[in-house]
This record gives structure tokens, sequence and C-alpha cells, in this order.
């Protein structure tokens, strides 16, 4: 799917949150810049967040809970993470119970991390659009919109 520009990437996050429920997660991998965190943010706004939802580079989770959006979501940066053996301190998988994950810099949880996602791939294509790419598990195969 090619994005042409900052708008489409939040509407393909707005589309997302339409089919996202608990136990979900949603990797996104790309270079920096590509849209990751901009994908995150429109699945957010459509949950409900008021204003714009910061980069959790820093704070590697930044969770969102009801009322402040329709479904508990956390948005994970793990960018700065050095060994996939730090992801199981994030409690990630225990948060998978009542939370959807929207996962940043999936490849430095490891190989074979959340095998059933929804994996996003997104590269930078000329005149500033993006290539989205999606590997979509059997979970998905009736939500995600193709």
């Amino acid at each position: 799917m090619i994005l042409r520009d900052a708008a489409a990437t939040d509407a393909v996050g707005r589309t997302l949150a339409g089919s996202l429920r608990a136990g979900d997660v949603v990797t996104l991998s790309g270079p920096l810049g590509a849209g990751k965190t901009s994908i995150a943010r429109g699945v957010l706004s459509a949950l409900g967040l008021a204003g714009e939802a910061p980069s959790p580079s820093f704070a590697i989770v930044q969770p969102y809970a009801v009322p402040e959006v329709r479904l508990p979501v956390l948005h994970v940066d793990l960018y700065r993470l050095n060994d996939p053996a730090e992801i199981e301190e994030l409690g990630l998988d225990d948060a998978r119970h009542d939370h959807a994950l929207l996962v940043e810099w999936p490849e430095h949880a490891g190989a074979g991390a959340w095998p059933d996602a929804l994996a996003l791939t997104i590269s930078i294509e000329p005149n500033n659009a993006r290539r989205l790419t999606a590997t979509v598990p059997a979970a998905w195969k009736d939500r995600w919109p193709t």
C-alpha cells in the first residue's frame, strides 16, 4: 500500500483503531522518520485521545487507559533496548490480557517476539511517500483492511 502523505499515514492508524482489540499486538517497523509513531498517533486519536500522543522513545512504554481512550493501549518504543532479555522487565505479555500493544522497533525484542502480531513495515519512497506492507496473522485475516 502506498501512503502518499501524512494524512494517509494517519488514516491507516485511524482505520486500524476500528479493528483493534485487547490482546492484540501491532508491530511497527521501519527507519527513523518513516511514520511508525504517526500510525500509532492515528490509532490513539481514533480511540479518543485528546491532543497528540508523545513519542514513547524515552519512557519506552506510554500507557493509555479508559476514559482517556476507549480501549487500554500500551504504546511501546523498543529503540533504546540493548538486549532482548530486557523486554521481560516491561511486563508486556501480562499487559496483553487487557491492553492492545502498539510496538515500535519490535526487532529489538529479538526474533520470534509476538508471532501473532499484525506486523506493519513502513519504508520511505520517492516524493516523501511511504510504502506500507503487512504480515497478517490468522487472527487478523478478517480485520486487516487490504
